[in-house]
């Protein structure tokens, strides 16, 4: 028997910048996860398109959009009731940046501007002792590389949440509720292309915050051990027994 589909819930489009060149998310996480096209199926909530029953999915992921958790937007609202069912009916689950914090509020934690500002660039996450067994993280050493782009984060998490990462910015990098259902606040499908792209597209942003573009695009790096989170979140969703 053939294992279920994986679908990924795009929230939000790349920026047109770096799309026109490497292409939207959804093909970024299918690339990053080893999946062929015909394993993955897309549902575009973002623009209007409506979630079908969770239980045709093997998994479940929810992309990162430019779309604020705390505009609590219709089409926003209605995924985070849909997660809560995938999330009850024990239907893996990873939510990236957007979808981190959309889990987050789902679930009653508070999402909303960081009080510092902006994480953006290549930075280092802290593995939690939490995480030490975790299907995601438990094979990740105790610091590796991930790429960001965020203003908003989960400020207070929910409260049946575990964090597993946290990064000198943020708390909350990684958060896992119940045995299946993750978010990770970092951008493990993100290639040092993509991310040197949203960097130079945010230029005059992240001067008027007091960043330098050039300083922050020197320092990205590859991302492997990040990376590698999707591949194992892929091989749950097909073996989630």
């Amino acid at each position: 028997m053939h294992p279920k589909p994986l679908l990924i819930v795009q929230t939000g489009r790349a920026i047109a910048a770096v799309r026109s060149r490497f292409g939207d998310f959804p093909h970024w996480f299918r690339v990053a996860m080893g999946l062929p096209s015909s394993a993955v199926v897309v549902v575009d909530v973002q623009s209007g398109a409506t979630l079908s029953a969770h239980d045709q999915y093997g998994g479940v992921l929810v992309t990162g959009s430019g779309a604020m958790v705390s505009d609590r937007e219709p089409w926003s609202e209605a995924t985070a009731a849909w997660i809560r069912e995938v999330h009850s009916a024990g239907t893996p689950l990873l939510g990236v940046c957007y979808g981190h914090q959309l889990i987050a509020h789902a679930f009653g934690g508070r999402v909303d501007y960081h009080p510092d500002g902006r994480e953006m660039g290549t930075h280092t996450i802290e593995r939690l002792d939490a995480a030490h067994d975790d299907p995601l993280f438990g094979n990740a050493p105790s610091n590796f590389a991930a790429q960001l782009t965020h203003r908003q984060s989960v400020l207070e998490v929910p409260p049946q949440a575990v964090v597993l990462a946290r990064s000198a910015h943020d708390a909350c990098q990684a958060f896992r509720i119940g045995e299946r259902t993750w978010g990770v606040q970092f951008h493990p499908e993100f290639s040092t292309s993509a991310m040197c792209g949203y960097i130079a597209a945010r230029g005059a942003d992240l001067q008027r915050e007091g960043h330098c573009p050039r300083e922050l695009g020197t320092r990205v790096r590859a991302a492997p051990h990040a990376r590698a989170l999707l591949r194992r979140f892929a091989r749950i969703a097909y073996h989630p027994r």
